[in-house]
């Protein structure tokens, strides 16, 4: 724990590096799966770079739901970052659909846009009730009771990471001051995906510094990169 502590120390990351992180482990994952598993055909040089790629893109959801949490705490207005992330989820569905489904309309999947909002939500809930609900045991059962609600809904709407997602984030909300144990209890519920561990101990590097960002690099990312895979795809007959 010291040797973990010493690292952390000597190795920081602001909002904005972690973001790049984030979406270079993003692109990575997306663009193997776009690009390079409809060509793999069991050729070994593919199948390991695949591979890694895979485990390169474990790393984006944990610090995407972290970041989740740092907006809800640290944004101007909770009401204009909800907005944001709804129009860019609509924004966005085209493009994932195209890269994902090879259409322009799959109602059996949806993009993570959907998801981060709607985990946004359940926070933007669960701490309003705080303020009624002053017993604490009371306000988590009450609490837990909306996030199973979302999780479910999150489920039947098919949204990327479904109800993975509304959990990941509620925990990593309920440990905010204790982020290494959030972030352990965030990784058992998906340890499934065995390499989101890099992710989950990213955001323990996080020193609570913005950095340098352009909002709107930050939300149109996401799209962009989908529609050019996604053209990619249909060009390419992927």
């Amino acid at each position: 724990m010291e040797k973990f502590k010493q690292i952390q120390k000597n190795f920081q990351l602001n909002g904005a590096q972690m973001k790049y992180i984030a979406f270079i482990s993003m692109f990575i994952d997306h663009f193997n799966k776009a690009i390079i598993t409809p060509k793999l055909n069991y050729q070994q040089p593919l199948v390991t770079i695949s591979m890694i790629f895979d485990i390169l893109g474990r790393i984006a959801f944990p610090i995407f739901a972290f970041m989740i949490v740092e907006g809800f705490y640290k944004t101007k207005s909770r009401f204009k970052y909800m907005r944001n992330l709804l129009i860019f989820a609509i924004i966005s569905e085209i493009p994932y659909d195209m890269f994902q489904s090879k259409v322009f309309i799959n109602n059996r999947s949806q993009n993570i846009m959907w998801a981060l909002a709607l985990g946004l939500l359940t926070l933007i809930i669960v701490d309003k009730l705080k303020e009624k609900i002053k017993n604490k045991y009371a306000w988590l059962a009450v609490s837990i009771l909306i996030v199973a609600i979302n999780a479910i809904i999150a489920t039947l709407l098919s949204f990327d990471y479904d109800y993975y997602s509304i959990i990941i984030i509620f925990i990593l909300y309920l440990f905010y001051d204790k982020r290494l144990v959030g972030s352990l209890l965030a990784y058992l519920v998906i340890i499934k995906e065995f390499y989101s561990i890099l992710g989950f101990a990213t955001i323990n590097f996080y020193n609570g510094e913005k950095g340098k960002q352009n909002k709107w690099f930050n939300y149109l990312f996401y799209p962009v990169h989908l529609l050019i895979l996604g053209i990619c795809r249909f060009l390419f007959g992927l």
